[in-house]
């Protein structure tokens, strides 16, 4: 009897254990993915971009929307409704952006998101991969003949006050017992404005944001040189909510199949002469053998819809960056010398 009463007693405890771990049964998760279904459900992806930023996301003359930050949602959609036409982008600002990913508005944000500690930390979000590997740049006049940030001793640089770029800026030039001269100007409108009329020798901030604004001058762009020195860290990132891992693995790992296909030289237009590979790292990537797709909950050839529709990464930096004059620098992939590894999928 007592041995009975004990056995029960374990067993509730056990029981209650469980609940209060949030373990549930087999039968009552579902597909595993909240967001997936929701997406599934509507037929359609709603992913957060700016909307208004050249080479990341702005319409075209046919109001097709262009962009790194697009074309990084096309995948995410492409990976879980096999259709890259069924994405939905929705504007969003540096005011409403979290909120909107956190409030459901949206299931993923692409939006040119430093990925930082405090915003994964505090906000309920997690940073999924990195799509543009960002920092601190400088831009010059070509008619400076300037080649590189260590040229700039003496300079007068244009930076606003009170971000972290003027903090990079100043530690740069200290930790290379160089001088300047910052002029600090709050407004954007004012503080490229002031580089354009010569106040300054350099405009600084982040390099994409720098990339944006040259390629804006049109005919006149070749006259600012982005030089190529990035003096901090400013990981650009794809989020999505905390609290649905299915969902966050297939955000992630749609953009390591885009990296392993521009590692195994797969493209869109000839990925359909890879289907027959003798290589098992591509049949797997291509859905030709293995279960991938079931770990993920997706069709077994989620990756290559992903990259017949949109491309390898490199296609894409192509496609949206390399048109601005941006060197692919570090957000090259590892084998020619960048950050973008893809981890094996198996």
């Amino acid at each position: 009897m007592i041995r009975r009463g004990g056995f029960s007693s374990l067993a509730l405890l056990a029981g209650m254990m469980l609940g209060a771990a949030g373990v549930q049964p087999a039968a009552a998760q579902g597909s595993g993915s909240a967001t997936l279904d929701a997406v599934k459900g509507r037929g359609q992806v709603l992913c957060g971009i700016a909307g208004n930023v050249p080479g990341f996301s702005l319409p075209d003359s046919q109001g097709v929307m262009k962009g790194l930050d697009a074309d990084s949602c096309r995948a995410i959609t492409t990976a879980a409704l096999g259709d890259v036409n069924k994405v939905k982008f929705v504007p969003t600002t540096t005011q409403n952006r979290f909120t909107a990913l956190q409030s459901g508005e949206v299931d993923a944000l692409s939006r040119s998101t430093t990925w930082t500690l405090g915003r994964e930390g505090n906000l309920g979000l997690l940073f999924a991969w990195v799509n543009y590997y960002d920092g601190t740049g400088f831009l010059v006049k070509k008619s400076a003949g300037v080649k590189g940030a260590k040229e700039l001793d003496g300079a007068t640089v244009c930076v606003q006050p009170g971000t972290s770029t003027e903090l990079a800026v100043n530690d740069f030039f200290r930790l290379n017992k160089m001088k300047f001269t910052p002029i600090l100007i709050a407004d954007l409108a004012e503080v490229q404005s002031a580089f354009l009329s010569g106040r300054c020798d350099a405009y600084s901030t982040d390099a994409s944001a720098l990339a944006t604004f040259r390629f804006s001058q049109g005919p006149k762009a070749g006259d600012l040189v982005l030089l190529p020195d990035i003096i901090s860290k400013e990981p650009l990132g794809v989020m999505v909510r905390k609290g649905d891992d299915k969902w966050f693995d297939i955000v992630r790992w749609t953009f390591i199949a885009m990296i392993t296909a521009e590692e195994k030289g797969i493209t869109s237009a000839n990925v359909d002469t890879f289907l027959t590979s003798t290589d098992p790292d591509i049949r797997r990537l291509l859905g030709v053998e293995g279960e991938m797709g079931k770990a993920l909950g997706l069709d077994p050839k989620w990756a290559y819809n992903v990259i017949k529709q949109v491309g390898n990464f490199g296609e894409v930096w192509d496609r949206d960056i390399t048109p601005m004059g941006v060197p692919r620098g570090i957000n090259n992939i590892w084998s020619k010398g960048g950050l973008q590894y893809a981890p094996p999928i198996r």
